[in-house]
């Protein structure tokens, strides 16, 4: 019987899911009920571990207890947070891809279309007293939308967007895509998708190749009146190139959930410039995947994904270490 330590603060829903589902063919420990003692124990004998930010939840001195280690499932669509260096090779990580795939796309359009009414603008005039009904909105319609990183994300986005008349250009690795496009590219082709762009979204992973991918450069590509939608991480988008392009271009919008310093990696939230003191951005707090029921889906989502790593059967997203050692 396999030995499963989880190491996320599950609340009950969670609980009861991971002991309901794996307790017939494994033992499981959650990290957090346990005394020193017995927490050294349980992580000597982890065969798996479920966990959201392995960096976070155990101690640095603790990965080397853990001997037996053979898969670690993160909850986390991101793997961005996982040391790599302090786990085995041998350990297979897989990340919990598409699971807030579809919230995430509909806070996505929601951002797009608060951007383009003008929502923020027009309710803030109101609350001054200011009807101001003469000022024009955009459509969406025939817009081209380039979507950086096609995946969970980014498909669902599109198919959303469709339902506008939007024109989808798709970057992901492979520059292919079953998905109805009207252009797919990898990011050789991001200048020519960039300069074509009405509207960006960034959903892309975390990894040593689109760390800063977007700088003033790839800003500059864009069109002056450009809306940035970023749900993915922070550190993808140069934060002082972005606020630069927001104060010099009035038009270009920023739309961004993903933040470059958040409490839950860094236990606080700032910007190093003023993004909020200007009118062209609009932000919410990286809560894109929060909905009722998002932690229990994710939970079942990994769940179903440790019985198949158990079984020998296929691994849904298969974390590629060498795109973040």
């Amino acid at each position: 019987m396999a030995n499963i330590v989880v190491t996320i603060s599950a609340d009950d829903e969670q609980h009861e899911a991971l002991i309901g589902r794996l307790s017939s063919f494994a033992r499981v420990a959650f990290l957090r009920e346990l005394s020193p003692a017995e927490r050294a124990e349980e992580l000597g004998k982890a065969d798996v571990i479920i966990s959201w930010s392995l960096g976070h939840e155990l101690k640095p001195e603790e990965f080397a207890r853990m001997g037996r280690l053979r898969f670690v499932q993160l909850l986390s669509a991101g793997a961005n947070q996982v040391p790599f260096s302090r786990i085995p090779a041998s350990v297979t990580v897989a990340s919990n891809a598409g699971a807030y795939a579809e919230q995430m796309a509909e806070h996505v359009v929601a951002m797009i279309l608060a951007a383009r009414k003008n929502l923020i603008d027009r309710h803030d005039k109101l609350k001054q007293g200011i009807f101001d009904q003469s000022s024009k909105n955009r459509m969406l319609q025939d817009s081209n939308c380039v979507i950086l990183g096609f995946g969970g994300i980014g498909r669902i986005t599109s198919r959303l967007l469709r339902c506008f008349g939007v024109r989808i250009y798709g970057i992901n690795r492979t520059g292919k895509t079953s998905e109805p496009v009207d252009f797919i590219g990898t990011l050789k082709d991001l200048e020519h998708a960039l300069r074509l762009a009405d509207i960006v979204v960034v959903s892309l992973p975390l990894t040593k190749s689109t760390r800063g991918l977007i700088g003033s450069r790839e800003l500059g590509w864009m069109k002056d009146d450009v809306v940035l939608v970023n749900v993915a991480r922070g550190d993808i988008i140069d934060e002082g190139a972005l606020y630069e392009r927001l104060k010099t271009h009035p038009n270009f919008i920023a739309a961004i959930d993903a933040w470059w310093v958040e409490p839950l990696t860094h236990g606080e939230f700032r910007t190093s410039y003023p993004f909020m003191e200007l009118p062209n951005v609009i932000g919410s707090p990286h809560n894109s995947a929060i909905v009722n029921g998002s932690s229990l889906k994710a939970t079942m989502l990994a769940i179903e994904n440790v019985k198949r790593f158990l079984n020998n059967e296929p691994i849904r997203g298969i974390v590629d270490r060498k795109d973040y050692e």
